[in-house]
């Protein structure tokens, strides 16, 4: 831009940051109160009389001048008592007789509506004044009161200004937050900055952002006001009471009635949810969901299970004061109506009922379908509200997730079945809104996504009414770097079925924690482990001497704010340069085998570091409180629970948790007594393990589906690992394969991302097995990963599969080499063209093999399973039941 056309705010600070003024830009102040405007519009004049320009200050208002009288400032008063026709007249002889590069201060627009009482004339005025003011290379000033005007002026004001800045006070200290800024951008632009002594500091942490924009924006949607729906009826019934007539009526038969049924507009008829919600939420927090719900309709089980979980640890007491531990969220619902009036309005909704009715899509169909999505577009009123939305966030990032009806239910989780978008928030504001479109649209198509059908299928849900609301969160974190993650996230759960010794109590949970963004935890990827803490002993661990450094997490997942996109970076890479606040508590060393926990802040250099927590586990309160959140979680839900949080520990008192999520958390296998067989001859075991994690019994299998780990690592092709898994998956659905029952058996993580660790395997693709067991061989590489507490073991519990890590190196587990190297290979009676494949996947037809022999799989309480062959106990012909106990 040439210099003969740039102007200043006269604040250095915001010039830098909203890369300075333009000659034709309007600027709008979105005061909190009269007072604030002042504070800029003063330094604006007197910059501009310092550079020579001639300012008029076009005074209405009959409130005190904003602008004091001096030497250059020129004043106009208009008179806007005899109507909005007179008024813009009066101001446009004004701006024509004073011509091109006057510069300009308007009194507080909000006045005018006093004197004219009515918005759409404001919005009138400013359409008709500040275009002629940008052609004749003006700058002009003007202010707003928020909260004082409807939706559909703000949004035309804001359509036609080219500066559109949120100024307020919190707690006494001032604020400024630019909303729009015309065909420029910076990286911190729109970011809320806290404003004293000439100085603009950006917020950059989650926790100070949320609570700051909770306190500025008390409604940041704006909603039609004529709307006689049921919804709005109910809803203005109780709005029309303030918070001290709430509360003190809260008790009385109409207040309860209403809540009841605003309540039940919001979560649905969920008998369990509905306990809980009249329990826990108030009339209150019932309105405050409403103030934050874009459309309108349920905000789904995802929702739900957040909202009524933070509510109970701060309503229920305890040791720990939840009320300072959790951060504030201000989390917005796009309500489930809307997923249908996007159907509807994109010709979507027969395509839609048709794939679930079919029920089946290949991954190349889908892709159509997501396209069709899209394609698609939102009413305007709807799209008005998402700018609202981002208006409220700026650049902050923020995570767009799915929250349908039947998600995170109780009895259906639908883990990782429909999507979750990061969107980083970078840009101006039409970019930020596109990539916005983009996240929910995609949301939406998952719905129909084959996972997602899969799953529908195989719990028998495939005609339950499933809407699609979804949730839109601030993404945790703070800024370090050009990267934003978390220090802490992960998943807890209040029963640990993960025991690896007798002195780990399993009524105390356990946590999966990473370091940076939570998507490590709960999904199975890259050559690292999350570090597993049993609550009752959180020093214990698996693993001992230089062993914990290979069961470490060396990957980190993270948003590039320079690059607009989701990350993993190494470690290394990440704490590499200036020191990351509070590594202390995360990292150890391996110094000649032993683990070495820093003393004070040094950590050693960076390629040293290994990610351990031990100090955060020693030297903070954080594995208290999450004792003490999940110990009240489950005592609410009369029920055991799985939830996700993010945290922040930078030293030994200061913790805070951001609880993400919270669903009942489903038990695998079977809890009744399982009764092993006192002695088998030797060559009838197959194998034993002391490692298993669900109980029950699997019957008269037939078949074993088995990849040998050797083979799988040393002899085959890239092309062969890549689609291994759809071979898996064809004999998974096999007709004759599903009727007789089988177990799956392969080399290290089944379902991992990475072909070098295991099989790339889907929900859908290994979902009939009624076990699965990853094999842990020493000579090929292969070591299961624990998957407690992934999206992929949640679909083992739901499905009742039986999972069971084996090492079949290890003496105890008597693996019987002889049986799977030698059992001939009977994958051809079933596929067709897998000639390439036989190397590496064996069908084995057990009782061809083992004269009439079934396999039996029995796994109890205690952690030890036993698979061995016997002469089946009924005909053949009806698929065993992974609950059937002896």
């Amino acid at each position: 831009m040439p210099r003969e056309k740039l102007a200043s705010s006269g604040i250095a600070a915001l010039d830098e940051v909203i890369e300075g003024l333009r000659l034709g830009d309007n600027v709008v102040w979105q005061v909190d109160r009269p007072d604030n405007y002042p504070k800029v519009a003063r330094p604006f004049v007197k910059q501009a009389l310092r550079e020579g320009r001639a300012v008029v200050y076009v005074r209405f208002s009959l409130d005190e001048s904003i602008l004091p009288p001096g030497s250059g400032l020129i004043s106009e008063a208009v008179d806007p008592r005899p109507g909005f026709d007179s008024f813009s007249a009066q101001v446009n002889r004004i701006i024509e007789e004073r011509g091109p590069g006057t510069f300009y201060v308007f009194d507080n627009l909000s006045f005018l509506v006093e004197e004219w009482a009515t918005d759409e004339l404001l919005a009138n005025f400013f359409q008709v004044t500040c275009p002629y003011l940008h052609e004749i290379d003006t700058v002009a000033y003007f202010a707003m009161t928020r909260g004082q005007h409807s939706h559909g002026t703000v949004a035309r004001i804001r359509d036609t200004t080219q500066v559109l800045v949120d100024l307020y006070h919190i707690g006494g200290e001032l604020y400024i937050h630019p909303l729009k800024v015309w065909d420029r951008y910076s990286s911190q632009m729109f970011l809320p900055h806290h404003y004293s002594e000439e100085r603009l500091t950006p917020v950059f942490r989650s926790g100070d952002a949320s609570t700051l924009s909770l306190s500025a924006r008390r409604i940041p949607l704006r909603v039609k006001a004529d709307s006689l729906a049921p919804w709005d009826s109910v809803y203005r019934k109780l709005a029309q009471y303030d918070a001290g007539e709430l509360e003190m009526l809260e008790h009385s038969p109409e207040i309860q009635a209403l809540k009841q049924e605003l309540s039940r507009m919001i979560i649905g008829n969920h008998p369990e949810f509905n306990r809980l919600a009249d329990a826990y939420l108030s009339v209150h927090d019932l309105l405050e969901i409403r103030n934050r719900l874009i459309g309108s309709g349920r905000i789904g089980g995802k929702a739900t299970g957040m909202l009524l979980a933070r509510r109970i640890l701060q309503k229920d007491a305890g040791c720990v004061d939840f009320s300072t531990v959790l951060e504030e969220h201000d989390s917005f619902y796009l309500g489930s109506d809307v997923f249908f009036t996007f159907l509807i309005h994109n010709d979507l909704f027969r395509l839609r009922l048709r794939l679930t009715r079919d029920s089946r899509i290949s991954p190349g169909e889908f892709e159509e379908v997501e396209n069709r999505f899209l394609a698609g577009n939102f009413p305007e009123e709807i799209m008005e509200q998402f700018k609202d939305l981002l208006d409220y966030f700026g650049q902050a990032p923020i995570i767009v997730r799915s929250s349908s009806l039947l998600e995170d239910g109780f009895g259906n989780s639908f883990a990782g079945k429909y999507r979750s978008e990061f969107c980083v928030n970078r840009g101006g504001p039409e970019e930020r809104l596109e990539a916005f479109l983009r996240a929910v649209k995609l949301v939406y198509a998952s719905a129909v996504n084959p996972e997602a059908l899969a799953y529908r299928r195989h719990r028998g849900l495939g005609k339950a009414d499933e809407q699609m609301a979804i949730l839109i969160q601030r993404v945790s974190g703070m800024r370090f770097g050009d990267c934003f993650f978390p220090p802490l996230a992960g998943v807890a759960f209040s029963r640990n079925l993960y025991r690896w010794t007798q002195r780990i109590d399993p009524g105390q949970g356990i946590i999966r924690l990473v370091f940076g963004l939570g998507t490590r935890a709960v999904n199975r990827g890259g050559n690292d482990y999350p570090r597993l803490i049993p609550l009752s002993h959180p020093r214990l661990r698996p693993e001992v001497g230089s062993k914990i450094a290979f069961y470490s997490q060396r990957e980190v997942d993270l948003l590039d704010l320079e690059q607009n996109s989701f990350q993993s970076r190494s470690l290394v890479e990440v704490i590499s340069g200036e020191p990351y606040p509070g590594l202390d508590l995360f990292v150890s060393t391996i110094s000649d085998g032993y683990v070495c926990d820093p003393q004070g802040i040094e950590t050693g250099e960076p390629r040293d570091c290994i990610l351990t927590f031990n100090n955060l586990a020693a030297q903070t309160d954080f594995l208290k409180i999450m004792k003490e959140l999940l110990a009240k979680l489950e005592a609410a839900y009369g029920y055991p629970v799985d939830t996700e949080f993010t945290a922040c520990a930078e030293s030994a008192r200061s913790v805070k948790i951001n609880l993400v999520q919270c669903r009942p958390m489903g038990l695998p296998g079977s809890s009744d007594p399982i009764s092993m067989p006192a002695r088998l001859p030797k060559e009838l075991v197959l194998f034993r393990s002391n490692r298993t994690i669900s109980a029950g019994a699997a019957r008269d299998l037939r078949y074993i589906v088995y990849i040998e780990p050797g083979a799988y690592a040393g002899k085959a092709p890239m092309e062969i690992k890549r689609t291994m898994g759809r071979i898996v998956g064809e004999l998974n659905r096999h007709p004759e394969i599903l009727k007789q029952g089988f177990i799956l058996m392969g080399p290290g993580r089944w379902g991992s991302s990475n072909i070098m660790l295991g099989v790339d395997t889907t929900y859908s693709e290994i979902n009939n097995a009624s076990v699965l067991v990853e094999i842990a061989r020493e000579e090929a590489g292969h070591v299961p990963d624990v998957s407690y507490g992934t999206h992929f073991f949640l679909d083992l519990v739901e499905s009742r599969t039986i999972y069971l890590p084996l090492y079949p190196d290890d003496p105890e587990a008597d693996f019987n080499f002889d049986f799977f190297d030698t059992a001939p290979n009977s994958i051809g009676q079933f596929l067709e063209n897998v000639d390439k494949f036989k190397e590496f996947i064996k069908v084995i037809d057990v009782p061809r093999v083992c004269e009439k022999r079934y396999v039996q799989v029995l796994a109890d309480t205690g952690g030890t399973a036993l698979c061995y062959l016997r002469a089946a106990r009924r005909p053949r012909g009806g698929t065993r039941s992974c609950e059937e106990t002896s």
